[in-house]
C-alpha cells in the first residue's frame, strides 16, 4: 500500500516527507493507521548519525494509532483497537520474563537496527528498500507495520493525538520516578532538566506526594512551566551558580532525599550526586555517548549515597502505559501543557523547535488524525 512517511535519506539532512510503499504485516505483526507520533531526542540523534541505525530510514518511536489488520499469530489485538506503540522485545529472555523489556537481550537489534531480526524491511521507495521497524514501529508515517510486542492497548475514548509520548519520553520520566527512584511521600526531590523526561518526572513526583519538588534548568521559560506543573522551587543554573549548595539551602542544609537527572550533561550528573543527602539516591536517565566518564567525589558515595541508571522508566509498557493514561484522564498528567501538535508535513519545523527549546514535546499528526 502507498503511505506518506518522513524519510531520513542521509545523516544530518532534513527529513523528506514522501510517498513509500508498505508491505502487508507478517504473522507476528500488526498494521497500524498512525494518528500521531512524538519526536524524541533519540530520533534526532539517529538523524544526525550519532546512533547506529542505518539510512535511509523512517524513524518515530512514540506512535499512537488504530489497528487495521493483524497477523495470523496475533491474538491480543484486533482491528479497531486504539494503541500506543512503544519498544520491541523478544518476550522470552530473562529480562523480559522479569517484566523489564528495556533490558531485553534483543533490545538493540529490535529497536535500533532499522529492520526485523532477519534483516528484512517492510518499507520501500520505488523498489529500493527503506529501513523500517525503528523501535519495532517506525511511526513517522501515515501507516506502519509493527511487531506485536511494541503495541499497548489503550481506551478508545482518549484523544490519541496526545498519547504517543507515553511510549518513551513521558514513560521514562514518570517511570524513572515511580519505578526506579521510588520516593516516599513527603520526601524532597531535585530534578535536573526540564524537558519532556524531567517534567514528566516532576508530574510523577506530584502523584507520589513528594513535599519538596525542586527543578533545575538553564531556561527561565522552562522553569516557569515547571512551576505551573507543580514545582515548589526552581533554580536557574549557570556558570556562577553552585546548584548543589542552592539545593542544600532549600532542604535543611542536608540536600534532597533524591535526585533525578535527565539532562545528559556530565557536569550536571556530578551536581546531581552532590545535591543529595547521605543515604540519598540519584537516578540518571540522561544519555551520554558510550565510553563517557563521569567523576564523583568518592566520599559522597562512601557516605551511603546511591547512583542508579534507568532505561525507559524500568517498566513493563503493557502495564505502565495504561496507568499513565489514567493519570492523564484524571488531570494528573496534563500532556497538552508540555506538547505542541504539528502536521506531518511540518516535521522538520517540529524538530527545529524541539532543538531550540521553543517546544518541550513536538508531536506530528497524520492527515487523517487532524
Amino acid at each position: 500500500m502507498e503511505i506518506t512517511a518522513a524519510l531520513v535519506r542521509a545523516a544530518k539532512q532534513a527529513l523528506d516527507v514522501t510517498q513509500l510503499q508498505l508491505d502487508e504485516p507478517r504473522d507476528d505483526e500488526v498494521l497500524v493507521r498512525v494518528i500521531a507520533s512524538g519526536i524524541c531526542r533519540t530520533d534526532i540523534d539517529v538523524r544526525d548519525g550519532y546512533l547506529p541505525t542505518p539510512t535511509p530510514v523512517v524513524l518515530g518511536h512514540e506512535g499512537s494509532g488504530i489497528v487495521e489488520r493483524v497477523g495470523r499469530q496475533v491474538r491480543q489485538f484486533a482491528p479497531g483497537d486504539h494503541v500506543v506503540l512503544s519498544m520491541g522485545s523478544c518476550g522470552v529472555c530473562e529480562s523480559c520474563r522479569l517484566g523489564q523489556p528495556a533490558y531485553c537481550v534483543q533490545h538493540l537489534a529490535m529497536n535500533f537496527m532499522g529492520s526485523r531480526l532477519d534483516g528484512s524491511v517492510c518499507m520501500h521507495d520505488n523498489g529500493s528498500d527503506v529501513h523500517s521497524h525503528f523501535f519495532s514501529q517506525s511511526s513517522h508515517a501515515t501507516f506502519t507495520v509493527a511487531h506485536h510486542s511494541s503495541l499497548v492497548k489503550v481506551p478508545n475514548d482518549v484523544d490519541l493525538r496526545w498519547l504517543g509520548p507515553l511510549a518513551c519520553g513521558v514513560m521514562t520520566g514518570a517511570g524513572g520516578v515511580i519505578n526506579t527512584l521510588k520516593p516516599e511521600a513527603g520526601s524532597s526531590v531535585v530534578i535536573f532538566g526540564a524537558g519532556t523526561v524531567g517534567l514528566s518526572a516532576l508530574m510523577a513526583c506530584n502523584i507520589v506526594g513528594c513535599a519538596s519538588r525542586i527543578v533545575v534548568d538553564n531556561k527561565p521559560e522552562r522553569l516557569a512551566l515547571a512551576r505551573e506543573l507543580g514545582a515548589t522551587h526552581t533554580i536557574l543554573s549557570g556558570a556562577e551558580i553552585d546548584v548543589a549548595e542552592q539545593v542544600r539551602k532549600l532542604t535543611d542544609g542536608l540536600g534532597a532525599h533524591h535526585a533525578f537527572e535527565s539532562s545528559g550533561v556530565k557536569s550536571v550528573i556530578g551536581s546531581a550526586l552532590n545535591a543529595i543527602r547521605e543515604r540519598g539516591t540519584c537516578v540518571v536517565t540522561g544519555v551520554l555517548p558510550q565510553g563517557s566518564l563521569v567523576e564523583f567525589d568518592a566520599w559522597n558515595l562512601l557516605r551511603g549515597r546511591t547512583v542508579k541508571g534507568s532505561v525507559m522508566g524500568d517498566c513493563l509498557p503493557s502495564q505502565f502505559i495504561p496507568r499513565l493514561v489514567e493519570f492523564y484522564r484524571q488531570g494528573l498528567l496534563p500532556l497538552e501543557k508540555i506538547s505542541r501538535l504539528y502536521p506531518l508535513a511540518d516535521i522538520n519545523q517540529a524538530i527545529a523547535d524541539g532543538i531550540s527549546g521553543a517546544v518541550v514535546k513536538a508531536i506530528v499528526v497524520m492527515p487523517h488524525g487532524q
